[in-house]
């Protein structure tokens, strides 16, 4: 039997990063679920799907088998089998995403194969609601968050270092409205799990909050 590990927070503190972490030193599955969403508006899109049409994407969504596994360290999107990795990541692709990941049947659809992945692999999830919609049997559940101004600075250092001129201020007021979205949005909203472990990564680094899951891991394996 595996071990499922669920990481839910808010925008810009770090989940994916430290999920990675995770799951490379501890040999499990990371579970990209933003690749799931967008492996399907991929498959919705080559059904010519319209993306205004809700009864036809409830329709559609059903065809989709979509899973994820690792190839040599890599991970590999399985769209019916066959391998979509570098299909995933156009501009029409995230519209089309951005517009069917909010139907109902889409999201009970890719949660019911998150939960298949998850029962057959030690997997390590994460994003608004794996801890209390997606696994919420999960061995370890936390909750990673940080302050508004620290998850700002770091997105506003990101994309200096890339070169892209940005507003420190206008980054904050951005963060703050998304989490107020995800905290009050209709199906799934953002909240703690009564069982998760809170974790504020507000003055830590990704490897430090990344060994204090692994330390709650291994406590749960004694």
């Amino acid at each position: 039997m595996g071990m499922n590990i669920a990481i839910d927070g808010p925008a810009g503190a770090g989940k994916s990063t430290i999920a990675k972490m995770i799951a490379k030193k501890m040999e499990f599955i990371y579970v990209d679920t933003g690749a799931m969403y967008r492996a399907m508006a991929l498959f919705l899109l080559r059904c010519r799907v319209d993306p205004q049409n809700a009864e036809q994407i409830g329709e559609m969504c059903e065809q989709a088998d979509i899973t994820i596994r690792y190839e040599n360290g890599e991970q590999i999107v399985l769209l019916n089998g066959e391998n979509v990795n570098g299909l995933i990541r156009t501009q029409e692709v995230s519209n089309m995403a951005s517009v069917s990941s909010a139907h109902p049947k889409v999201r009970a659809k890719l949660v019911r194969l998150q939960q298949e992945l998850a029962a057959r692999e030690s997997v390590v999830m994460d994003g608004r609601d794996i801890g209390t919609c997606v696994l919420p049997d999960a061995d370890v559940k936390v909750y990673l968050t940080a302050s508004a101004a620290v998850r700002a600075k770091r997105r506003y250092d990101e994309l200096m270092a890339k070169g892209v001129g940005c507003s420190l201020s206008e980054i904050e007021a951005e963060i703050e409205e998304r989490d107020r979205r995800d905290m009050t949005r209709e199906i799934s909203p953002l909240r703690q799990a009564e069982d998760a472990v809170l974790i504020d990564s507000s003055d830590m680094s990704a490897q430090e909050a990344a060994e204090a899951v692994i330390a709650l891991c291994n406590a749960q394996a004694l």
